[in-house]
């Protein structure tokens, strides 16, 4: 088969590696790619959002499948302009991505399928929703509606900041349209777990379950990132919330989406918070999370072409997903300054250390070559470390173990991703 891969990210980094690993890939294009994709692929100069160039490749080349896990190409209608051309592709149509695309839309079909979520309400007149804040318990939680990089979501301790937040939000425009409307929602508490799921719009499979990072400084302090490591399987993750969630999350989502006339395709994440009072989904993504998929994915032993074929076929039911009976850590290393502003082209060293390594992982997120040829940072979130092991402690020490293998100028992370698993192992 001859695959096209749509992204340039660590998560791409993350699927083209899966990509390989599968017999059906004979060849693998990544469009734009980094430099670590650029290792096990021919990257492509063409944008995420350059749909006319995206197909004409796939056409030209003849692809056989392309795939997409991107929040914005997926919720502007890259699925759809593939398959108006007759061009085989994996990701979700534009009308069942709005479920992360609008806030305000996944949080209507919560309500009106009742499946459990933050209680909250929606608006788009900044006055009417300083007027309710007078009214809310503190704290709460302010999100862009829209897409925001992941950043889009300020948890407010008093009124003042809920105030401040609506300012920056529909205001401000801090996050640009993404915050032409919000939702305000209650503040829950408990832990964060992630699943991610294919679907084929009526039936799903899901992945092991893993946990995010998404405060910048140790101890969860410092401003909200893109993710700063992860660790899966999440132990917190366990039999009675997949019950609970199998019977009131997951399937009535499918089937309140096909209900809708959105049946959903591709990957669907839910951001699940297990509170005192059962699991409640705190957002959908319509896509592989980042960095959830650099710990998902090298753990699954299934093909995962076959999967996403079935995915397109509306096949699923009838292939097996499994996985690795261990466990993996992932440590982002990012550029000093991030989520604020930081300097790039710092050359990165001791990349070579991961060549030939079977339980570790040099994810590429922000990464690209200079004009002499040397990986240099051109992001916030440089590289994401991965490394597997027979448990979450082993495979965390393996992770910071190997952090230490590369370098670059300005470099900073995280000590304690996944420390918290250490209270239950």
């Amino acid at each position: 088969m001859r695959v096209l891969l749509v992204g340039g990210g660590g998560r791409e980094h993350a699927i083209a590696q899966a990509l390989r690993r599968s017999p059906q890939v004979e060849t693998l294009y990544c469009a734009p790619g980094n430099a670590g994709i650029a290792q096990i692929a021919e990257c492509v100069p063409i944008g995420t959002m350059d749909f006319d160039a995206l197909t004409a490749f796939a056409a030209d080349n003849k692809i056989d499948l392309t795939v997409c896990s991107m929040d914005d190409p997926l919720c502007a209608g890259i699925v759809d302009a593939f398959e108006a051309k007759g061009l085989r592709i994996f990701g979700t149509p534009a009308n069942a991505a709005i479920i992360e695309g609008s806030k305000a839309f996944s949080k209507d079909l919560m309500k009106k399928y009742g499946i459990p979520t933050a209680a909250c309400e929606i608006f788009d007149d900044p006055q009417k929703a300083l007027a309710y804040l007078e009214t809310a318990s503190m704290p709460i939680v302010l999100k862009a509606s829209g897409l925001a990089l992941g950043k889009g979501v300020l948890i407010c301790n008093t009124l003042e900041e809920a105030k401040s937040g609506v300012g920056e939000l529909m205001m401000d425009k801090k996050f640009g349209t993404a915050g032409d409307k919000i939702v305000i929602e209650e503040f829950m508490t408990g832990r964060e777990v992630s699943v991610l799921a294919f679907a084929d719009g009526k039936h799903y499979k899901l992945m092991s379950s893993s946990q995010d990072h998404k405060r910048a400084g140790d101890g969860d302090t410092g401003l909200n990132t893109g993710g700063m490591g992860t660790f899966s399987p999440s132990p917190f993750y366990t039999e009675e919330v997949d019950a609970y969630c199998k019977e009131h999350i997951y399937q009535r989502t499918l089937d309140a989406m096909a209900s809708e006339g959105r049946p959903f395709r591709g990957v669907l994440y839910f951001g699940l918070m297990l509170t005192a009072n059962g699991p409640r989904v705190l957002e959908y993504n319509t896509r592989f999370g980042d960095p959830e998929t650099q710990v998902v994915l090298p753990r699954m032993k299934s093909d995962i072409v076959d999967v996403m074929q079935a995915c397109i076929d509306g096949t699923l039911d009838q292939v097996d997903l499994v996985f690795e009976d261990n466990a993996a850590v992932c440590v982002v290393i990012a550029s000093g300054g991030y989520p604020g502003s930081y300097e790039k082209g710092k050359v990165i060293t001791g990349l070579e250390a991961f060549q030939d390594q079977d339980a570790y992982y040099c994810f590429h997120a922000g990464t690209k070559l200079n004009e002499k040829g040397e990986v240099v940072t051109s992001g916030g979130r440089v590289l994401g470390v991965t490394a597997l092991g027979s448990d979450l402690k082993e495979a965390r020490a393996n992770a910071y173990k190997a952090a230490e293998w590369v370098h670059f100028d300005g470099q900073y992370m995280r000590h304690d991703i996944g420390k918290a698993i250490d209270s239950v192992q």
